[in-house]
């Protein structure tokens, strides 16, 4: 098959995974993590009048990436909302590092089939416990923008592109400098390596868009607009700031991590060690042609990645939990352990087709039994006696054996009819999309969008003014508020998710501490009406069947209840 034959049958099968990531599973969503946070933010830079009175708005954390200023560029360009916008990018970068994954697998000399195999595993995502961060991101968010950048800067640096590999990561250092970094720091060792001058020249002209990447991007953060707040930088968290993060984003501190998922972490990088090592015995690595260079500086990111990611968790420790680094709280470098995750399947997908090219299906079994654990239960790579406890659970285990059966036979290099080596291909691809949600029940994320939140939305939307603040005190920790926040675009006095900037910015940190306190500690209770009018909110927003006796609400529908406060 010609190179380019090849290309016009691959091009539509990443389209394919594409859409079945973002339609089946693992899917997507709107509203329901930061872009509760992001939204806003965009509305407000986009239009001065709305939000102006709410924290999360008026806070703005985007000086140090390209999302806002790419994002407003775009609506004035087109003129659509933000979630087509958004949207719209999180395709095409999801599509991106699919492809880089199937540039990964080729460079590591798996055909076509085998390819799309790994690039199908990558395409059902991974949840990564302890730092709550997703290999595939289920909203448009700008770390959901960086990480398939770099997949395919890795991609296309394995093919001897590094100028190209160096576009795509200096993207994802723009959108998102922390998902980037260690991509770079990998490149800057590979940089220095010693290697012949037509190598060393190729990989310093990968660092020429970083250099004017760098550049852009300290000009735009003098530029932006909106900002009444500078970030926490080069400070240390006081006690009172070291608690509340610590009771809000508990994720950062790797101290009240479970212990459980260190074991998950070390297993994943010892799966990735082993794949490595069988990858290499297969010949994959041991070239040194002038020719074969692209392989090598591949090697170099397959170990250097996840490495980086499992010596990010002590770091995070010690300049966090032991040297209270403010900063660290917002760059999160514990988070980098997505590429732990990602690419030790990605590597297990690629020992498992060249075992199957020596025909022995039983180690390809083996190798895939952890790459459909991964999306599918985690707890069987936890090694946790509850992974077979429950009917579900054995259910799932089943389940993953059943995956890894199925891929192993597209895998074998046996004489076969044509036919059936693409039905089961296709099988082995395709059918993990449609059986993990529905025989493995896995389910990613709740549903939180309902017509009666919309139509609330609505009501305040065109009956309020744009200044009206609005008190949701029976929410607790749910999301709600903030999806009405986006919708509404009227200022929501305090709420849960908006609290996950007190990362970010002291003076907000306090100020949603005070709100939290003054309104939502200790529940709803009708007698606090003083308290609650004491805000300066303008209308208090309670569910069913909760009511206020005695007042008339000025909005009601079957699931919520709105009072006029002053």
């Amino acid at each position: 098959m010609t190179s380019r034959r090849q290309w016009i049958l691959v091009a539509p099968a990443i389209v394919g995974l594409t859409a079945a990531s973002f339609w089946l599973f693992p899917g997507h969503t709107w509203l329901q993590a930061d872009t509760q946070i992001y939204v806003p933010i965009l509305e407000r830079l986009w239009d001065p009048s709305v939000l102006a009175a709410d924290p999360v708005a008026q806070r703005p954390h985007v000086a140090f990436t390209i999302y806002d200023e790419v994002a407003l560029g775009l609506r004035r360009l087109t003129g659509l909302d933000f979630r087509t916008i958004l949207t719209a990018q999180q395709l095409v970068f999801r599509s991106l590092g699919i492809l880089g994954v199937f540039l990964i697998a080729t460079a590591l000399g798996l055909g076509a089939s085998p390819a799309l195999l790994a690039a199908a595993a990558f395409s059902l995502g991974a949840t990564v416990v302890g730092p709550s961060v997703l290999t595939l991101e289920y909203e448009p968010v700008p770390r959901g923008f960086a990480a398939p950048l770099v997949l395919l800067a890795l991609g296309l640096a394995g093919r001897g592109r590094d100028l190209g590999a160096g576009v795509a990561a200096t993207l994802a250092f723009l959108y998102h400098p922390p998902t980037a970094a260690a991509f770079w720091a990998v490149y800057f060792v590979l940089a220095l390596w010693p290697s012949p001058p037509p190598v060393m020249a190729r990989r310093i002209a990968g660092l020429i868009p970083l250099a004017l990447g760098t550049i852009l991007l300290l000009v735009l953060s003098r530029l932006q607009p909106g900002i009444s707040e500078p970030q926490m930088l080069f400070t240390r968290l006081d006690p009172d700031l070291e608690k509340l993060q610590r009771w809000r984003a508990s994720y950062n501190w790797i101290t009240q991590w479970d212990p459980a998922w260190f074991r998950l972490y070390g297993l994943l990088f010892l799966l990735g060690l082993a794949a490595f090592w069988r990858l290499r015995r297969a010949g994959v690595f041991r070239t040194r042609t002038l020719l074969a260079w692209p392989v090598v500086d591949l090697e170099f990111f397959l170990v250097g990645l996840p490495l980086a990611g499992i010596l990010c968790v002590p770091l995070s420790y010690w300049l966090l939990d032991g040297m209270k680094w403010a900063v660290i709280a917002q760059l999160q470098p514990a988070r980098n352990l997505l590429y732990v995750m990602t690419l030790s399947s990605l590597l297990a997908t690629a020992a498992a087709a060249k075992a199957g090219q020596a025909r022995r299906w039983w180690e390809s079994v083996l190798w895939l039994l952890a790459v459909y654990a991964i999306p599918t239960h985690t707890r069987l790579l936890q090694l946790d006696s509850a992974a077979l406890a429950t009917p579900l659970g054995r259910r799932r285990t089943l389940l993953v054996l059943g995956m890894a059966l199925c891929a192993a036979f597209a895998l074998r290099a046996t004489p076969r009819p044509r036919l059936l080596k693409t039905v089961l291909t296709a099988l082995a691809v395709g059918g993990p999309f449609l059986a993990i949600p529905s025989l493995g029940q896995v389910r990613n994320y709740p549903h939180l969008h309902h017509a009666e939140l919309d139509e609330l939305a609505a009501w305040a939307r065109s009956q309020t003014p744009p200044s009206a603040v609005f008190l949701f005190p029976d929410a607790g920790r749910e999301l709600f508020p903030g999806i009405f926040r986006a919708k509404a675009l009227r200022t929501v006095y305090v709420d849960w998710k908006g609290g996950g900037q007190v990362n970010f910015l002291r003076g907000f940190a306090a100020e949603w501490w005070r709100r939290w306190q003054q309104t939502m500690e200790g529940g709803f209770r009708p007698n606090r009406w003083p308290e609650y009018a004491a805000t300066g909110a303008d209308y208090i927003v309670l569910r069913r069947p909760r009511k206020l006796p005695g007042r008339t609400p000025v909005y009601q529908n079957g699931r919520y209840l709105v009072y006029r406060l002053n």
